[in-house]
């Protein structure tokens, strides 16, 4: 019995966590770990590229699979996309990230507000 794999989805899931291991853990790594964030902003890349499947058997490893290796311009593009889906979402949200996504401060670390 063959599977399909859709070889877009997991690129776009691995190109999204390399590229969020760059922005500041607050409150970007942590707002995407919400897993209804981290779909959105799956569902954002994907809905704007091309999408590319396979065919596997069972017995296939089908982790292993990857998309062909993509041109600069196209790498750039999805990139591109990402730092855009990581925005847009962040602005949308905002509200309620500021809600949900709190960052935890030491008590007694906290900046003084004497100087304004």
């Amino acid at each position: 019995m063959n599977t399909v794999i859709n070889l877009t989805h997991q690129s776009v899931v691995k190109e999204i966590e390399s590229i969020l291991d760059n922005y500041p853990y607050y409150p970007y790594q942590k707002a995407f770990t919400i897993p209804d964030l981290r779909q959105e902003l799956i569902s954002y890349v994907l809905s704007r590229i091309p999408c590319y499947h396979t065919m596997a058997s069972e017995n296939t490893d089908w982790l292993s699979y990857n998309l062909p290796r993509q041109p600069l311009a196209q790498q750039l593009h999805l990139e591109n996309l990402i730092h855009q889906g990581i925005l847009a979402i962040a602005q949308a949200k905002s509200d309620w990230m500021d809600n949900h996504v709190c960052d935890t401060a030491t008590p007694n670390c906290d900046a003084s507000h004497w100087f304004g």
